[in-house]
């Protein structure tokens, strides 16, 4: 396994200082964003599709510093209700896709997408339960009509550019968020729909990632995973449980708030995770996208290396020498 990093956090630097900064901190993997929720800082489709030399120079600036690109990501939402959003959404996801096809990247990260309730929607209508009975209806219009229909197009899509990962963050707002939501998809559209495995947003789901690490993992459905780290402030969960609408700066009044790796949940937790995604066969990248409100970026990715670092595997496995 590799430790990569989400280099929208450094997007203020030109794209060689930020690759030399982050060589030189021990990341070994680089994960682009290419627009949408993003941006495209060091990476922008529209500079660089169908431009060879551009292509060339890219691959070169992070070959030449013994790092990857583990996946080019795209969140957005272009299920949106609002046609303009959903349009931008989309074309950016499609000029993701022939971009990760000439850079030779084999994952796509991205965002499920949710509709509104009905065509004439405003806005998202995320539904959380399934009572009173409308709820009901309208998680089924929504899968039914709109989220079914739209991925298996693009999931079609992707494969004629050759791309056959496409990586949903399991996140909260949209229609996939846990592995439920995610098997579901790829039951209707197919294999190329699979995780980019996040913990912090199932953690404060009460969901266990080992265990949700083993059950996506036996489907080989774990294209990339991030890491990223989740505090949950008991206190708070047990006054008003894990549904916060409160600004991530209200860090002393929320139920859970986004950590840098360690500072959320124990280093065991961390080496459970790791060998879980051993035991299911993983072996690429594990991302860090740092979001600590409590660290500067520099400190905060600094300390998520350092205990990476330490947890992951590194060699080959060997044979079954005592059994």
């Amino acid at each position: 396994m590799k430790v990569g990093v989400f280099t929208v956090l450094y997007q203020q630097l030109p794209l060689e200082d930020m690759l030399d900064k982050v060589a030189a901190m021990g990341i070994e993997a680089v994960e682009l964003g290419t627009g949408n929720y993003p941006g495209n800082a060091h990476c922008d489709p529209d500079a660089l599709l169908d431009q060879p030399e551009k292509i060339k120079a890219l691959k070169k600036a992070v070959a030449d510093r013994g790092l990857v690109i583990s996946a080019l990501s795209c969140h957005g939402n272009p299920l949106h209700p609002d046609k303009a959003f959903a349009k931008q959404s989309h074309d950016t996801w499609r000029k993701t896709v022939r971009l990760a096809e000439q850079l030779e990247v084999p994952v796509i990260n991205a965002f499920s997408g949710c509709p509104g309730d009905h065509p004439g929607a405003k806005y998202p209508n995320w539904v959380t339960c399934s009572w009173p009975p409308d709820y009901l209806e309208i998680l089924k219009w929504q899968w039914e009509e709109v989220v079914i229909p739209y991925w298996r197009e693009e999931a079609a899509f992707a494969k004629e550019h050759g791309i056959t990962q496409i990586a949903f963050e399991m996140h909260p707002g949209f229609v996939v968020y846990n592995p439920e939501t995610l098997l579901k998809l790829r039951e209707h559209v197919g294999e190329a729909i699979g995780a980019n495995f996040d913990p912090s947003h199932l953690l404060w789901q009460g969901i266990d990632p080992v265990e949700a690490i083993k059950l996506l993992g036996r489907e080989k459905a774990i294209f990339h995973v991030y890491a990223k780290d989740t505090y949950l402030d008991e206190a708070n969960i047990r006054k008003n449980g894990v549904l916060d609408t409160k600004h991530y700066s209200q860090i002393l009044d929320r139920s859970w708030v986004f950590r840098t790796v360690g500072y959320g949940q124990s280093e065991k937790m961390w080496r459970d995770i790791v060998s879980a995604l051993r035991a299911v066969g993983y072996d690429y990248v594990l991302s860090i996208e740092h979001e600590d409100m409590l660290a500067s970026i520099d400190e905060g990715l600094s300390k998520a290396v350092a205990l990476l670092k330490k947890v992951l595997f590194k060699e080959e496995l060997p044979e079954m020498w005592w059994a």
